[in-house]
């Protein structure tokens, strides 16, 4: 049976009222939590598709909660945030966001959101295998995986896609603008550094490699070059 498992966490219990209402009628199965400090055996115990999470929480912050998450899994993870501060936008995409959505909102945006996230971090079945690989990397939309060297690579779908997306494309160069709309989607409220923030990331978790590589086109953007 597929996981329809939401998890929100807030310690607003108006907003979690609000966000379950709406959820609970597109029939997902919600779990809240008020506490950081809860929240993660919560999340362990109810395994969910997705966590929606306020930053401003009581016993352990949203930030401390998104970090010890993306130490155990890569569940698609919404912030929620009082501030429209770039850069707590970019501190959440740093530390493994999927998306993001600044207080006070529309249930019905979020609700979008979760629904396109989870669209995102599917695994959908077709006739054709949407998998590239190159000398000891293997990308793989199907399931949703990254393989480096025979093991896995633990990463949130976003930067999955985004990889899957350059590399499919190999030697094309991309700017910010275009990566955004591309790989994020038209309805995606971000900025070109958030871009920058995930090709950050990708290049931590697979290291440097002589066979291939995301190079950064200087002025323009990036593109994923395989060495002839």
């Amino acid at each position: 049976m597929e996981n329809n498992t939401i998890l929100v966490i807030d310690d607003d219990k108006n907003i979690l009222a609000i966000i379950e209402m709406y959820l609970k009628k597109e029939e997902y199965n919600v779990k809240t939590c008020e506490r950081g400090d809860l929240a993660l055996q919560l999340f362990r115990e109810t395994q969910p598709a997705l966590v929606v999470l306020d930053v401003m929480l009581p016993g352990m912050d949203g930030w401390e909660v998104l970090g010890q998450l993306r130490a155990e899994s890569s569940v698609p993870v919404i912030m929620l945030t009082a501030k429209g501060d770039t850069l707590d936008r970019i501190q959440g995409l740093d530390l493994g966001a999927d998306d993001y959505i600044v207080k006070p909102f529309d249930a019905k945006e979020l609700l979008a959101r979760i629904k396109a996230v989870l669209r995102r971090a599917g695994q959908p079945e077709g006739e054709s295998e949407r998998q590239v690989s190159f000398e000891g990397l293997v990308i793989s939309l199907d399931n949703y995986s990254v393989m480096l060297d025979g093991r896995q690579v633990e990463m949130p779908p976003k930067e999955i896609e985004l990889l899957y997306f350059l590399a499919s494309r190999e030697g094309k160069v991309f700017t910010r603008e275009q990566l955004l709309e591309q790989v994020w989607g038209f309805d995606f409220f971000g900025d070109s550094r958030t871009v920058d923030v995930h090709v950050k990331r990708i290049r931590e978790k697979l290291g440097e490699r002589e066979a291939w590589q995301i190079k950064t086109v200087w002025g323009v953007g990036y593109k994923f070059e395989a060495m002839k």
